[in-house]
């Protein structure tokens, strides 16, 4: 009996997590990235850069069931973010030829929403005119879109889950932002984005049709500052203490105004998707837990 089959572009953090769900339920991934000794030894590893000329043109030979691309930027330049977005999809739809895989999703990003005032984003929302690097993934998924195959994309927020991250030892410092003004900020367990992008394909896989457009966050966007001081008082618990507040008073707190918005996900429960870790709380509780 024949496998399904998902090729995995840009296969990182997210990418293996989501293959080694599949493999475990007897698929068979392969995996593309520039270092293959990263990928788990189940994977079908090639190595490839995705941002060069004819570097994905293998692709078409290897007849994958489906593909799942998790682009990243090249570097954090506008450069960067376009060769690693709009640069890379362009690739991808060449590489594939002629071969027309049942689905295609593409790992892309809230910031693309024009949203920057705290207010509530869903499906239907409006997407940024003046974020470059925003525009550079709009692009990529404009031309997935445009390209003719079966796709879907999957907008994430605020990953989180890898332990020893910048966010958390700032925290652990004591660093809270300003409670005042508001800025609201959107996350996921990286275990619901791998999971969540299996359950995907999976049901494609049974014949079910998916929707071609998923916001991928949790149950419950927070003010950043509630975030930050409720893992300040778990983690107070092992004896850190507050030190100071840091960021500016005049505007919402991280990064800039283009991460201030609440992002509605109910595209991802009526797929039927259950969260692993519905609130920051529970993702951040049981990293803490495991610590």
């Amino acid at each position: 009996m024949k496998h399904s089959s998902v090729l995995i572009v840009g296969c990182g953090d997210i990418g293996i997590r989501t293959g080694a769900l599949l493999v475990a339920q007897g698929w068979d991934v392969a995996g593309v990235r520039r270092n293959i000794s990263k990928l788990p030894a189940e994977f079908v590893a090639h190595a490839a850069d995705y941002t060069q000329t004819a570097s994905l043109d293998f692709i078409a030979q290897l007849e994958p069931d489906f593909v799942l691309a998790t682009f990243n930027p090249a570097d954090r330049t506008q450069a960067g973010y376009k060769a690693g977005f709009q640069t890379a999809m362009s690739h991808l739809i060449s590489g594939l030829g002629m071969h027309r895989p049942r689905h295609i999703l593409m790992v892309s990003s809230t910031r693309v929403f024009a949203e920057a005032h705290g207010g509530w984003v869903d499906n239907n929302s409006a997407l940024t005119d003046d974020d470059p690097y925003a525009l550079a993934i709009i692009a990529a998924e404009q031309y997935l879109l445009a390209s003719g195959h079966n796709a879907s994309l999957v907008r994430f927020a605020g990953i989180y889950g890898a332990p020893g991250s910048r966010f958390l030892s700032r925290v652990r410092s004591g660093e809270l932002c300003h409670s005042e003004p508001v800025s609201y900020t959107n996350r996921i367990h990286r275990d619901d984005c791998a999971g969540f992008l299996a359950h995907l394909l999976q049901l494609v896989d049974a014949g079910k049709t998916i929707e071609p457009l998923y916001i991928g966050v949790d149950d419950e966007p927070a003010p950043r500052y509630e975030v930050e001081a409720w893992l300040a008082g778990a983690l107070r618990l092992a004896g850190v203490q507050q030190q100071r507040l840091l960021g500016p008073v005049d505007r919402p707190s991280g990064r800039g105004q283009s991460g201030h918005k609440r992002c509605r996900n109910r595209a991802l429960h009526d797929s039927g998707y259950q969260l692993i870790y519905p609130s920051y709380k529970s993702g951040y509780g049981a990293m803490l837990a495991q610590s």
